[in-house]
């Protein structure tokens, strides 16, 4: 459960990576303009209007490395996931500045995710959601099954990086949603790693959010995708005796939601799964009529919802009655300022008629 010195621990491996990525964004925002590396926008799905530096993600991962090494436990686990991040960092990069085929990108991502699965870290066992007793092992398919699931989850956060501060945020709740299962089940190193994933994170966002100053790109999307997945799987599928299957599923559900949504529409329209398009999630709720402020808020309270949701799973008794309270209180919210929302415009397009 709770332990004081891991989360005396976690808070300063938060702050430590909070404060390095927001010192350095300034300075990767130069680096950017130096190397090319800047977004401009020549399509519908973009949806800023002028050119905008990338490659931000580097304070990210620079932040959260930093704070790792000087807080973590750096086991064989940890250091296969560090070295496999800093192929996706490097990928991301080059990515940022002379955008990469896709083909490219996937053996690079392939690779990425190979490192750790080869040092043991892999989806091993699966457990029933509904008995935790019950269970069967992978075998040989934990190999393929792993690879999968970090290749996919990295894409998945780089499919919801369309809107100023969204994929940043949610993986700041995805994140502390981790943080807080590790404490309950008692993973410390779990919850440190956690702890300065999410102080990076926050200390890129205030130079993310709308109007954004600088995007993470690739280098950032990608990166964040690969340490949630790498970290669910070393965390919380090896606990196949205390925290269901589904769980990890549950926290990243809107970037995986999002993403096998994308999957299937481009393959009914007859196109590649890779092929970009204006059908994301957060593209809709932009021309349903919700400026870009309140696209991600929504959609940060569905994620927050999500994590509560993955919460409540490891938890019982009164601690689980107060999540779920909360969690109704939020959807009361979430669903009240998107009726205000909703009304406004119709209010505004109405005064446009006129």
């Amino acid at each position: 459960m709770f332990n004081d010195s891991v989360v005396l621990t976690s808070a300063l491996a938060f702050a430590a990576a909070l404060l390095i990525a927001f010192a350095l964004t300034p300075v990767v925002k130069s680096f950017a303009y130096r190397i090319g590396a800047v977004d401009v926008p020549k399509d519908n799905r973009r949806m800023h209007k002028t050119p905008i530096p990338r490659v931000g993600g580097l304070a990210i991962f620079l932040g959260f490395l930093v704070s790792v090494l000087v807080f973590g436990r750096i086991d064989a686990d940890m250091k296969s996931i560090l070295l496999g991040s800093m192929v996706i960092v490097l990928l991301g990069i080059v990515d940022d500045v002379v955008a990469l085929k896709p083909g490219t990108k996937f053996i690079g991502q392939f690779v990425a995710a190979f490192i750790p699965v080869m040092a043991n870290v892999r989806v091993s066992v699966l457990t029933n959601p509904f008995n935790t007793d019950s269970y069967f092992r992978l075998g040989w398919l934990s190999v393929p099954i792993t690879v999968l699931w970090i290749v996919g989850m990295t894409n998945a956060v780089n499919f919801i990086d369309g809107l100023d501060g969204l994929a940043c945020g949610v993986s700041s709740i995805a994140s502390l949603t981790v943080f807080t299962i590790a404490l309950l089940v008692s993973e410390p190193y779990i919850a440190i790693v956690m702890a300065a994933l999410a102080g990076a994170c926050f200390g890129f966002l205030p130079y993310n959010l709308n109007p954004a100053q600088i995007f993470m790109g690739d280098t950032g999307s990608m990166f964040l995708g690969y340490i949630l997945a790498t970290m669910s799987i070393t965390g919380l599928f090896k606990l196949y005796a205390i925290i269901s299957f589904i769980v990890p599923f549950i926290i990243l559900g809107l970037p995986i939601f999002d993403t096998g949504f994308a999957i299937v529409r481009r393959l009914l329209k007859g196109q590649s799964p890779l092929q970009a398009d204006r059908g994301h999630i957060h593209h809709r709720l932009v021309d349903m009529g919700f400026d870009q402020k309140q696209s991600v808020a929504i959609l940060y309270a569905v994620s927050v919802l999500l994590g509560l949701a993955a919460v409540i799973f490891t938890t019982s008794g009164e601690m689980k009655i107060a999540i779920v309270a909360v969690a109704v209180l939020i959807s009361l919210f979430l669903a009240m300022n998107i009726r205000i929302g909703g009304r406004k415009q119709q209010n505004n397009s109405e005064k446009d008629e006129k």
